[in-house]
């Protein structure tokens, strides 16, 4: 049974000639039965035409002719991959193999009772894959690169080993002794959040450096000389380059979470400079999802005789997870607003994260359930960071039950008893499609994606129903009659929604001038102060710095493409 009390069917259909004339029965994303039908997810991308057979005749022939290619060049590929991986195996350490005999609990690798405390704060009872087996040997001090996907547990996986090797400092003189990169503000906020609880029970301090925040605070910090500084790229080389008395001269160990997303927002440069700052004899931590030609170059700069963690990343989707589809017609593309407020109104009201592929389309998103008497908050690349934090936080603390989200915005956040994901539309890679869904149905709950599907979307449904067991792939059919009055309720705010957004438009560029203001009005009043001042700098020319930007953003996506 569903939250509406409907059956929730498995799908289990073979029989194409069967699901075409379901579908035949189907009319404009319609259904005058159940909610949740006996039909095959085939039956979404199949023809209304009685041609199915034939469909499965081509279907056959193409995946014949896919596996005949593949094994043609299995062998010179295998040859390639074999000596790649011969050539990574003599870089990394001779007992990069991690035991076998993994610790089950925290309880048995040898804490301290201080974090000990702050992981039992957390909820924290038996480790996870990467936690197991980082931990242990970051607290002999030796090098490690990880690879592990966001949600694993890598945040604990090197704070803990750091926090417990802290404990054993030299308390005579304060010194910055950790140095933690992350890509992006949300996720250096995320693991100062996670390290603040960790070291509750302790004096350890942090210090928290990302853009869209003060200057002059994180200054007042960096001079009191924190043991553990998290920061982004960017705002870390200001700080180097412009604020006094901060170096990096007394790093013991240096972490750099998600590796590969830090390239891929062109910050290869920055990271380069970053670790010529710290000390040649330091303990380095390198995490990545993925391990491109970009992140070996990395891990041969920065790491010494590395010991390998590798935890394969998903391939399916959590067992927990019920996964439905919304067909949504070629020629009826505009009703996915009605669509997702015929389902978030009739059966998912909580916790739900709804995924879009533009910043725009989640904006006025937000604006559509307000006035639909839905409360969401959204997250995205136009707002500021006092406005994402403010988002992330009436959402964790249930002020509001959606989060309309963009995946840039909302990547590597781990935010817990999320109910249901929605996809407004379908991702265009299978490994964000896992990614998204997987915000839910975590550590051995269950959870629910829904997801809105298109005809250009028949790729990527047939991977997501390949790749999940038969009885958690369902398919969502909103009675017609249901969506004739979600239509009517979007059309009647649709009015609304443009002077809306108009009006936050106007507000913005009245607020931009205002600011702009009083910025020329601050010049002229403290001339002389602003004058004597000297000027930040950068360790790039800005030419320098935008060509380096669209450099790593092409090998990026060259990368990306020969994955495929």
């Amino acid at each position: 049974m569903d939250e509406s009390g409907e059956d929730s069917v498995p799908v289990i259909a073979e029989d194409q000639d069967a699901l075409s004339d379901a579908e035949n029965d189907e009319s404009d994303n319609a259904s005058d039965g159940p909610s949740v039908q006996a039909q095959g997810v085939d039956s979404l991308d199949s023809e209304a035409e009685d041609n199915s057979d034939s469909d499965s005749e081509v279907d056959s022939s193409e995946s014949e002719s896919e596996a005949e290619s593949e094994a043609g060049s299995s062998d010179s590929e295998s040859e390639v991959d074999e000596a790649e991986e011969a050539r990574k195996r003599a870089y990394f350490a001779a007992e990069s193999e991690v035991p076998e005999d993994l610790p089950e609990s925290f309880t048995l690798m040898n804490l301290s009772r201080q974090i000990m405390k702050g992981v039992t704060k957390l909820g924290f009872t038996q480790p996870t894959p990467i936690q197991a087996k980082t931990i242990p040997i970051g607290l002999l001090g030796k090098d490690v690169c990880g690879g592990a996907q966001t949600g694993s547990g890598k945040t604990a996986a090197f704070l803990v080993p750091i926090l417990e090797r802290l404990l054993y400092r030299p308390k005579d003189k304060a010194a910055t002794r950790v140095l933690i990169l992350c890509p992006t503000r949300e996720l250096a906020i995320q693991c100062h959040s996670v390290g603040t609880k960790l070291a509750g029970f302790t004096d350890i301090s942090l210090c928290l450096c990302i853009g869209g925040l003060s200057l002059k605070p994180q200054e007042r910090e960096l001079r009191e000389r924190p043991d553990i500084v998290i920061a982004t790229p960017g705002r870390l080389i200001d700080h180097l380059r412009n604020s006094q008395s901060f170096d990096l001269n007394s790093i013991e160990i240096l972490v750099m979470d998600e590796a590969d997303r830090m390239l891929e927002d062109g910050f290869e440069d920055e990271l380069t400079e970053i670790i010529n700052a710290c000390p040649k004899k330091r303990q380095t931590m390198l995490f990545s999802a993925t391990m491109t030609d970009n992140v070996d170059k990395l891990i041969r700069l920065s790491l010494h005789k590395p010991v390998r963690v590798q935890i394969d990343p998903p391939k399916s989707a959590a067992k927990g997870l019920i996964q439905e589809f919304v067909r949504v017609r070629s020629s009826r593309d505009e009703d996915r607003t009605a669509l997702l407020a015929a389902l978030c109104k009739r059966h998912f009201r909580r916790r739900c994260i709804i995924f879009f592929r533009s910043k725009i389309a989640a904006h006025q998103m937000k604006i559509v359930f307000g006035l639909l008497g839905l409360k969401a908050a959204e997250l995205h690349g136009n707002l500021s960071q006092d406005q994402r934090l403010q988002s992330l936080e009436q959402f964790r603390d249930s002020h509001v039950d959606y989060l309309m989200a963009t995946d840039l915005a909302a990547r590597g956040l781990d935010i817990v008893g999320i109910d249901t994901v929605i996809n407004y539309t379908m991702p265009t890679q299978f490994a964000q499609y896992l990614h998204r869904v997987g915000r839910t149905a975590r550590a051995g709950r269950g959870g629910r994606a829904i997801t809105l599907v298109g005809e250009a979307d028949r790729k990527m449904l047939k991977m997501a129903v390949k790749n999940s067991p038969k009885d958690k792939i369902k398919q969502r059919v909103v009675p017609s009659e249901v969506l004739q009055k979600y239509r009517k309720k979007v059309d009647a705010v649709s009015e609304q929604v443009n002077t809306i957004v108009n009006q936050i438009r106007e507000e913005r560029m009245i607020k931009d001038a205002e600011m702009q203001m009083a910025k020329a009005s601050n010049m002229i009043k403290h001339k002389s102060e602003i004058q004597n001042r000297p000027r930040r700098t950068w360790f790039q020319t800005s030419a320098a710095r935008s060509e380096s930007k669209k450099t790593m953003s092409k090998k990026f996506k060259t990368e990306q493409s020969n994955s495929k």
